[in-house]
């Protein structure tokens, strides 16, 4: 090969791997595997029906299913709610059902309004989901209706045709109507749709009166009777006897409905006035005034005695402010004879037509009550027979069918009491209104009507129970183990804390000395509770644990008030340390960031009343003794160090407290925190001339 060939040989091969490595490259990326891609998700909301299968399971099979179910709009109605399930509806009661049904077409304008639709319950009648009855009833046929209408009621000996064979619409409309009692048309147009009032057999049966002007109703039951052609059960005789000429016009006259005498004049014919007030001066307003029917129907009723309305509700009538709904009601009132329980009808001799007098009348029932007037001391309205001045005979809202709540009905007799009881501390049971805590309502065999003697503590027990224990080791107050709580407390209320007779200090001085400073002559200091008669703070006044009714032992029940010096004893970084006991000084172990701690003995000043006083003293700071005495008791004045240390100045003459701490110390010989310099350094000799005896 040509030498010079060479350079041009090199030149391709290298053009020619770079070319190979081309290639290899535009292989590798276009035949190499992509990296997959991230699959993206998205939440799909869950159907009702996907939880709500039980549901689904039993409505979704009935014959009639409600068109909002039916397509699954269950949020027509109702709000969503997460994983807690809540009947949330978005709107209150009917307003649900008149978003989709006109409320005018359902004829609520109409005079006379189906109670159930009143009430917002269509529910009541419709099942909102699905039913098998059209239009989504609860139930079929008259049983539905029975489910607010007494069955009973329907079901008598003579029941009428159409009741046995017809639903209950074929006379009644479901919602409204502007006839009574839901009719479809008015009461006689209705009933002539089936009865034929040109029939001899229907005009011989009324005694060819023209009873098709008038109403049905007032004669017949339109469902059921025990009586033959649906006459209603109490019929006044003449109607009974078809002897309508007894109290009406011929039938054929120009008024045959017109009676023969006005009012009461003609019920009087046959009903003497005599028996019916049966020795009565008190008349009611109605006998009086001759108007029977107010009371009665001429012809026929479904209540006793003819009368228009059954029981109460004839009474409630008139008196519309007793057919209220009350917790405690008087069963008299609402048992199966009702207001006849204690008035007569039309007449007695007794006030507000009372059966008997007041007092004899309640304890018919009230046996129990009635027993109270054998007690050593009775309440004066129950004494004089008038129940009434503190009951309300028909019922109340108040416990006993009090008028009101027990405190007020007690305050209108007892009016300076109120004044006298609610004080600034007023006793529980007056502030609640609950007299009946202490106090007997009737009578009592003690003085105040109060259910024990007034010494006797079981009358507190009953609500102090645990705190009436006496601490079998401790200390008791005298008074309160012997149960003598009012000797120190008043029953109803007081101004001073703690319901006392007087003020704490005097209280207690009344007992335990008029005046302490009888006790400790020429005192010159005392203990800032003592003075301002807050014995509390340290002892407590009915028991404790402790002796001398302490609250707490020494030195905490000290330091509760000695703050400053409990921060001195108790550092923040040394709560746990204690001290060294022994004569002298106790040296904490713990350290403040400056300096050790010193606590003077006794043991640590955990007994204070070894030094102090708690209530008056003779000497300062309320010591027991004077200071060198008192000092002297640990410290011997006649050793050689101390008089070293004192440069034999006569002890009797020096007062420990000018130069030492006699609590705490960062010094271990208790110096004062700020001390002159030379005193601190001992060149007492710096500043003073010291004549050696």
């Amino acid at each position: 090969m040509d030498i010079n060939q060479k350079p041009l040989i090199q030149k391709c091969i290298t053009i020619g791997t770079l070319l190979l490595f081309g290639a290899g490259l535009f292989y590798f990326i276009s035949c190499a595997p992509t990296p997959a891609k991230r699959k993206t998700g998205k939440f799909v909301r869950k159907q009702c029906l996907d939880c709500h299968t039980e549901f689904a399971a039993k409505y979704l099979s009935m014959q009639k299913v409600h068109a909002p179910v039916k397509e699954t709009k269950c949020e027509d109605c109702h709000l969503r709610h997460g994983i807690v399930p809540k009947l949330l509806l978005k709107r209150e009661g009917n307003q649900t059902c008149f978003k989709c049904h006109d409320s005018a077409k359902i004829g609520l304008e109409k005079a006379v309004v189906h109670s159930a639709l009143k009430k917002k319950q269509c529910i009541s009648c419709h099942n909102p989901h699905a039913s098998q009855t059209n239009p989504l009833l609860t139930a079929p046929g008259r049983e539905l209706c029975y489910q607010c209408h007494q069955k009973q009621r329907f079901e008598k000996k003579v029941v009428h045709k159409p009741l046995q064979t017809e639903p209950c619409s074929s006379c009644h409309l479901a919602h409204s109507s502007d006839q009574a009692n839901l009719l479809k048309t008015g009461e006689v147009s209705l009933c002539r749709s089936c009865h034929t009032v040109e029939q001899s057999a229907f005009k011989t049966a009324h005694r060819d009166y023209p009873v098709q002007t008038a109403s049905c109703n007032s004669c017949h039951n339109p469902h059921s009777s025990v009586q033959p052609k649906l006459l209603k059960t109490s019929t006044h005789e003449p109607m009974a006897k078809a002897e309508c000429t007894k109290c009406h016009d011929a039938a054929a006259s120009q008024k045959p409905f017109a009676v023969s005498q006005k009012g009461s004049d003609l019920c009087l014919e046959c009903h003497k006035p005599s028996a019916l007030k049966a020795g009565g001066k008190m008349e009611h307003p109605p006998f009086t005034d001759g108007k029977c029917n107010s009371c009665h129907n001429p012809h026929a009723s479904e209540s006793p005695t003819l009368l228009a309305r059954p029981g109460n509700s004839l009474c409630f009538s008139c008196h519309t402010d007793r057919n209220l709904a009350l917790k405690s009601p008087h069963k008299a009132v609402t048992d199966d004879r009702g207001c006849l329980s204690c008035h007569k009808r039309h007449a007695a001799s007794n006030r507000k037509l009372l059966l008997a007098p007041e007092e004899k009348l309640c304890f018919t029932c009230h046996e129990k009550t009635k027993a109270a007037e054998a007690s050593h001391t009775r309440h004066q309205p129950f004494a004089e027979g008038t129940c009434s001045a503190c009951h309300d005979s028909h019922g109340s809202n108040f416990y006993g069918m009090l008028k009101n709540r027990t405190d007020t009905v007690c305050y209108s007799c007892h009016f300076d009491a109120e004044v006298k009881f609610l004080k600034t501390n007023t006793h529980k049971p007056v502030v609640e209104g609950n007299c009946e805590s202490c106090h007997r309502s009737h009578g009592a065999a003690n003085k105040s009507l109060l259910a024990t003697r007034k010494d006797d503590p079981q009358l507190c027990v009953s609500c102090h129970g645990d705190l009436m224990k006496p601490v079998e080791v401790g200390s008791n107050h005298a008074f309160f183990k012997n149960g003598r709580c009012l000797k120190c407390h008043e029953v109803h209320g007081s101004n001073n804390a703690g319901m006392t007779v007087s003020k704490q200090g005097f209280l207690c001085y009344s007992c335990h000395g008029t005046d302490p400073g009888r006790e400790v002559k020429n005192k010159k200091s005392q203990h800032d509770p003592v003075v301002a008669g807050e014995c509390t703070r340290c002892h407590s006044p009915h028991k404790a644990n402790l002796g001398d009714l302490l609250l707490a032992d020494y030195p905490d029940l000290c330091l509760t008030c000695h703050t400053d010096l409990k921060a001195r004893m108790f550092p923040e970084n040394n709560d746990s340390a204690e001290g060294n006991n022994g004569q002298g000084a106790g040296e904490k172990p713990g350290e403040t960031a400056a300096a050790k701690i010193y606590v003077h003995a006794p043991s640590d000043l955990k007994n204070c009343q070894t030094c102090h006083k708690p209530h008056f003293s003779e000497q300062l700071d309320l010591i027991v003794k004077p200071i060198q005495p008192l000092c002297g008791k640990c410290h011997d004045y006649k050793t050689a160090p101390f008089r070293e240390a004192h440069l034999n100045i006569d002890p009797g003459k020096m007062d420990c407290r000018k130069c030492h701490d006699s609590h705490t110390s960062t010094d271990p010989k208790f110096f004062k925190a700020n001390s002159h310099k030379p005193f601190a350094n001992r060149t007492c000799k710096d500043c003073h001339i010291i004549e050696m005896p």
